[in-house]
This record gives C-alpha cells, structure tokens and sequence, in this order.
C-alpha cells in the first residue's frame, strides 16, 4: 500500500475559492465562443448582399447556411472524441485556428460553389472548438458553481452574435460582405497564440490520462497555491473505464440522458440557426429596412445573453431539469408570438428578444447541462456529439426557412412551425427530471474509486 499522500484532483478543484486563473480560463473560452456565435450570425446578415452582388433569389441561398452547418456537425463528431485522446486544450487551438483561416480564405470566394464549400472548412473548425471550450470551463469550475459559470462563459456566443449581426450590417453598407469574413478569420487567428501560450490543459484530463506529475501540478498551483503537493499522488473520484468514449456514452447509467439531451439539442439548434439565419430574409419581406431587420435580429441574442445569465442562476439554485422545461415551453409562446405581431417591427423586437431568453439562454443551460451530466473521461465526446446532433437540427432549421418561405407559407403559420420543436426539448428536459429524480441531482464525480496519477515526474 503507497504511503504518499492522496490528492483528490476532484475535491480540490471543488472545494478551493474561484482563482483568477480559473477566471482566465473561462475568459478565453469566452473569447472562443463569441467567435462562434460572431460567424453564426454574420453569415445570415451578408447572406442578402451575397444575393443581390450574384443575383440569387433566397432559396438559393440555402446550401450556403446548411454548408457551414454541417461542418459544424462534421467537426462536432469529429473532435470531440479526439479532445477525450489527445486533450482539451489542443483540439481547441487546432479547432480555432482552422477556422479563422477558413474563414479569411472565403473571403476571396469567386462564386457560390466554392464559398459554400469553404463554409464547411469553416464550419469544422468550429464544430470542435465550441464543445471544447464548453468542457474546459467546465471542469476547472467547482461542482456548486458549474451551471453558472458555464452559462455565464457561454454568454459569449450570444454576445458574439449581436455584435456580428449589429457589426455586419453596418460592415456591409461600407466595405461591401467580404470584409465581415476578413474579420471573422482575423479575430481567431488572433486568439490562436493566446490559446498556445495561456490556456492550460484541463487538470482532470491530466490525471485521467496519466499524464506527467510536473504537468498536473503546475495546473493545480494556480488553483491552491497554498498547498503543498510534494510527493502527493493524484487521483479522481471515479475510475476510467475501458473502451471508446463513444460507447460509453450509452451504458445503462448515460444512455437515457444522452438521447434526451440529443433530442434537446437537436430541437434547440434547430430553432436558433433557422431565426438567425432566416430572420432578417423574413423581416425584409415585410417591407423593413436592413438595419430595422438588424436590430430586431440582435434582440434574439441579446435575449439569449441575459437568459444565459438568469437561467444559469436558477439551475444552480433549484432543479435545472425543471428550469430548462418551463423556459423552452414558454419560448413556443414568444416564437408564435413573433408571426402574430409581424405587423408591429418593434413588438417583434419584444417577442424576439423572449424567444432569445428562453431558446437560446435554455441552450446554454443545456450546454452546461451536459457538461455536468458527463464524467471525465467521455465529457468532452458527451458535449461534442450532443453538439454534433444538434448541428444535425440547425442543418435542418437552416434549410427549412428558404422551405417553408418557398411554400409561400404565411408568416403566422410559418412561426407556429418554428415554435413545435421548443415544446419537444421543454418535454425532454422534463423526462431528463423525472428520470434523474431517484438519484437526486446527479453530479459528475459520484463514484468514490481513485485514479492514480502518473507517480515520476516526465
């Protein structure tokens, strides 16, 4: 039997004060997502200048939306795995460099055919990098702040798309819809030394995969610099268990939970990547201006940024199944809501910004959802390929706008569409709750079996 001293990585991550360096990590991880969320809505607010510089009509302009799309969910089911092999930290670098330089080569797009085809590079990138960053959050956060933290680090996709939208336009109207892609490859690229030199690996990663003792401590020093870990050997509150982390993610104990948030997700991003990507189309077809479309637009992520905040303080507070149930039930309200008053662009702006409350701020809390419901060692496949299935929804959502507008749908039909799928996830958070309901608030560490770190310095 070792006589050294026990560290659990687990507990002393949830037990310490919240450090700066924790702060720092779920400040570049924000930084991370609000690129996302920046290409995410750009790309809906150049889609009418790409039409009107190339003459297509806005059916056409559908392979654009479900190309990036795609690689969204390409990169989802690609990198997330590889995150759980080879580590958080470097698929994410990896992740956000590809598609800043996606993004800046598309820039200089001749045609339809090959901007949509570098749309979907883009998209691989981001595919990987906004799981990833989701998961790294996560687990440097202590376990009675996780929710918060992580809804409030993933405020930087809704911010990212308020300002893309807002930003975009204005872009557009001086420099023409190449520059918004110059920017949006610039900016990551830009981040990417940062990521290099700043970001830390995820300590729980380091010690799961036995990784060199030099590198665990010098990612726990920042967390509890007081403490003395000298000779200590690390360990997790549950084991590693055999196999792919895929296949893990449906044993008895994961796999009712995993459909219930594939089916979230999908329903979720289905509903946010159709209004990002199809509002303004739809607000100019009733006669508004680009910049009134704009602004009612941004009222959807600006809606989503103070859902995030508010919706991730309750979860941390009560039971976040329930939470996440009652918000998506009262975003198929707001949603309908938006074609009944297509009269009125400013009491659209008022439904608009509920259905961003409750839609998307419900997405974050189901990002951070998953975060917690998976254990280390397939969290970051957990999150990625709940992302991954989701993607697969905003394909759909973004095909399906230039659908339902080429059906000649009126608008109040078309948002009573639109608003379904939010039911569907406000169900299936409340099947996750009730299924939950016996083990209690399940937690991530719940098993108390130690994993031993690599013991010699490397």
């Amino acid at each position: 039997m070792s006589t050294k001293p026990s560290v659990n990585v687990s507990d002393l991550i949830n037990h310490a004060p919240i450090s700066r360096f924790q702060v720092m990590v779920a400040l570049l991880c924000f930084f991370v997502v609000a690129l996302d969320g920046f290409d995410t809505a750009a790309i809906g607010f150049i889609a009418p200048a790409i039409g009107g510089q190339w003459g297509l009509a806005p059916p056409q302009l559908a392979p654009l939306f479900g190309a990036g799309l795609f690689g969204l969910m390409t990169g989802a089911f690609l990198f997330g795995p590889l995150s759980d092999r080879f580590g958080r930290k470097t698929i994410l670098t990896v992740c956000v460099a590809v598609f800043g330089v996606m993004s800046l080569v598309s820039s200089w797009s001749p045609s339809l055919g090959v901007l949509i085809a570098l749309r979907f590079l883009t998209g691989l990138g981001l595919g990987g990098a906004m799981p990833n960053a989701v998961t790294l959050t996560s687990e440097f956060c202590p376990e009675n702040h996780r929710l918060l933290l992580v809804t409030t680090m993933f405020c930087g996709f809704t911010l990212g798309s308020a300002i893309g939208g807002l930003a975009s336009a204005q872009i557009v109207a001086d420099h023409g819809w190449r520059a918004v892609l110059v920017i949006g490859g610039l900016l990551p690229l830009a981040l990417t030394p940062v990521l290099i030199f700043r970001m830390p690996e995820s300590v729980r990663f380091l010690v799961a995969e036995n990784r060199p003792r030099a590198a665990i401590v010098a990612a726990l020093k920042p967390i509890a610099p007081g403490r003395d870990f000298d000779g200590a050997e690390f360990v997790l509150s549950h084991p590693k268990p055999a196999g792919l982390p895929v296949g893990r993610l449906f044993k008895r104990d994961l796999v009712v939970g995993t459909l219930l948030l594939w089916t979230t997700f999908f329903a979720s991003l289905l509903i946010i990547y159709l209004l990002s990507s199809w509002l303004p189309l739809l607000m100019k077809s009733t006669g508004q201006t680009l910049k009134t479309a704009s602004i009612v637009t941004s009222m959807f992520q600006v809606g989503g940024t103070v859902g995030a905040i508010a919706l991730g303080w309750l979860m941390d507070r009560t039971n976040p199944h329930w939470v996440l149930a009652a918000s998506y039930a009262l975003a198929a309200v707001f949603i309908a809501a938006i074609g009944a008053l297509v009269l009125s662009p400013w009491l659209i702006a008022v439904a608009v910004f509920g259905a961003g409350i409750c839609v998307s701020g419900s997405q974050v809390g189901a990002n951070a959802l998953a975060a917690s419901f998976y254990p280390t060692e397939c969290r970051a496949t957990g999150v990625s390929w709940a992302n991954g299935v989701g993607r697969s929804g905003s394909v759909l959502g973004s095909m399906a706008g230039g659908i339902m507008m080429s059906m000649g749908l009126d608008l109040p039909t078309l948002f009573l569409i639109v608003a379904a799928p939010a039911l569907v996830g406000g169900a299936c958070m409340a099947a996750l709750g009730l299924h939950r309901m016996p083990a209690g608030r399940a937690r991530t560490e719940r098993t108390p079996t130690a994993v031993t770190a690599a013991s010699s310095e490397v």
